[in-house]
């Protein structure tokens, strides 16, 4: 064999680890627990998440949504607290398992699927990059949806259809079986992740609206188990959660 075709080879053989670690480079490697991040005084304006946009609804259901809003704030101020999914052992479903309280989520990143763990309720959710989303009718309504993905650079852009209309969505608004969500993960800091999060739903919604969740990535955090079991408290007549003095 020539000489020179001898060295091209093996320029070329020598090329490919390189190759392989340029090609895993190309997409920012989010795998880790990451908590939620809120910023506060002092921190870089830059990384903490900016202010939603307007929550619009529809005249017929923003007046009852506004009621129970109402009704919540009235509850709270008694040190009650009304009746909903979490009190019931529900999971919060997406995409408000995103962002609960002080629990982390987890992220693990891999070549055909992101898979994504809310540490609150230990739920799960999917996400199948570079495969054609279904049609909505094909999909069975549930807590998570189908969600695919596809990187735009250093984004992860995620499509999300199919959340049944029990699962109560951003700030417990209503929603009806057209909702799509559209997340767009990018990492605003080596280690502050951002998830602008879109909302639309031509039924409900006067507009789409769009609000972010940051987060902290958290380096060597394990995730803990969270399993909802509750036999202390009760509703009662008026809708009203107590807790149970004693057994009866």
């Amino acid at each position: 064999m020539d000489q020179r075709v001898i060295a091209a080879l093996l320029s070329s053989l020598s090329l490919l680890p390189f190759a392989a670690e340029a090609q895993t480079a190309d997409h920012p490697d989010l795998t880790g627990a990451w908590g939620i991040y809120r910023g506060g005084r002092g921190a870089d304006p830059k990384l903490a998440a900016p202010p939603p946009t307007p929550l619009v609804l529809k005249p017929e259901y923003a007046k009852p949504y506004e009621e129970k809003r109402a009704r919540e704030a009235e509850a709270q101020k008694r040190g009650e607290q009304l009746v909903n999914g979490s009190v019931q052992c529900v999971p919060y479903g997406v995409p408000t398992m995103m962002s609960i309280a002080i629990y982390p989520v987890e992220i693990i990143q891999t070549p055909k699927q992101v898979t994504i763990i809310g540490e609150a309720f230990s739920e799960v959710r999917r996400v199948y990059l570079d495969r054609p989303q279904a049609k909505l009718e094909d999909v069975a309504p549930g807590y998570y949806g189908r969600s695919v993905g596809h990187w735009e650079g250093d984004t992860l852009v995620v499509d999300t259809i199919g959340i049944k209309t029990t699962v109560n969505g951003y700030r417990g608004m209503p929603h009806s079986e057209q909702m799509r969500i559209t997340e767009r993960f990018h990492l605003v800091a080596p280690d502050v992740l951002h998830d602008q999060i879109s909302i639309e739903d031509p039924v409900v919604l006067e507009k789409p609206m769009t609000y972010t969740v940051a987060y902290r990535r958290m380096p060597n955090y394990e995730m803990v188990e969270f399993v909802c079991d509750n036999n202390r408290e009760y509703i009662d007549e008026n809708g009203v959660v107590r807790m149970k003095v004693r057994d009866h």
